[in-house]
């Protein structure tokens, strides 16, 4: 009989790609892993894992194994999710990751009418980028993230999760108010080729948008100075340290004195917001109403 918690370990094994870093997202040992992974291989009578110079990756009979692992996941969710409905879920604390404009748009506002909607229900918030989100999910450290659509992301049809769309947001250029195209109504991004850029680092979801929209304009920007934090950005434009792209939320209440903000010519770089669960607790008791206070947050 093949146990669950060994099919759980085999899926952080297959997405974290070494055995030290799906303990750690875990909470077990590297020897622990590879134990229950030795288990599982025992039980199924199948070599599963490879492990090589680049870390780990499955057998083809791993592979075979993972398909079911995210359907017999996902059931057991939902299995969850009844259980706790049969016994009322009236009651108990649901934890969120999300990038820190989506806690002030979305959030914080779903927080707030829970507590007249759901009182029994606790909402815990972490400050996590979608990139970090999404795999918190996954390895069951948070319940909910709300994250942004960015290259490498599991897709919408991903069997591991289910995908509740919330909002899109354009990017705005900004740029110093010294700048050639500071008079311009509309900002053409391949006007910006010689620009030196200010952005998120690599690997936060908005970098992939500005890159990706630099592409698309037919060059790749120069980024002299990164930061996560778009006040930072702002103020670094301020400065005449280069041009930016921001998404519009992003700036609502900086002080933007010192540059000019303006829309971008043509389609506009877009920032998609999603919630995501793991596949099967979409209709938990407790994340429902979540789920459901999130959507009404993002509507308004």
């Amino acid at each position: 009989m093949i146990e669950a918690r060994r099919l759980h370990i085999l899926r952080a094994v297959a997405d974290h790609r070494t055995v030290t870093a799906a303990a750690a997202a875990l909470y077990l040992t590297p020897s622990a892993v590879s134990q229950q992974l030795a288990a599982l291989e025992q039980e199924t009578g199948h070599r599963l894992v490879e492990r090589g110079a680049k870390g780990v990756r499955l057998t083809p009979a791993g592979e075979i194994l993972l398909s079911h692992t995210n359907a017999v996941l996902a059931q057991l969710e939902r299995a969850e999710a009844e259980l706790a409905a049969y016994s009322s879920g009236a009651a108990g604390t649901v934890t969120v990751a999300s990038f820190a404009t989506g806690i002030v748009l979305v959030v914080a506002p779903a927080v707030a009418r829970l507590a007249e909607s759901a009182p029994g229900i606790r909402i815990r918030v972490q400050d996590a980028e979608g990139d970090a989100s999404l795999p918190m999910v996954l390895d069951r450290q948070v319940d909910v993230a709300v994250a942004v659509e960015y290259r490498g992301a599991p897709a919408a049809d991903d069997p591991r999760l289910t995908h509740v769309p919330l909002y899109a947001e354009p990017f705005d250029a900004v740029v110093p108010v010294t700048h050639r195209l500071a008079d311009a109504a509309e900002v053409p991004l391949a006007e910006l080729a010689k620009d030196a850029w200010i952005g998120p680092y690599p690997g936060n979801p908005c970098h992939d948008v500005v890159v990706l929209a630099c592409e698309n304009a037919g060059f790749q920007p120069r980024m002299e100075h990164s930061s996560d934090d778009f006040r930072a950005v702002v103020a670094l434009a301020c400065a005449d340290a280069g041009v930016a792209l921001v998404p519009r939320s992003a700036l609502r209440g900086m002080d933007l004195a010192g540059v000019v903000v303006r829309p971008v010519d043509g389609t506009a770089p877009t920032r998609r917001v999603f919630a995501a669960v793991r596949r099967g607790a979409e209709e938990h008791p407790l994340i429902r109403p979540v789920l459901d206070a999130l959507g009404a947050a993002a509507e308004v």
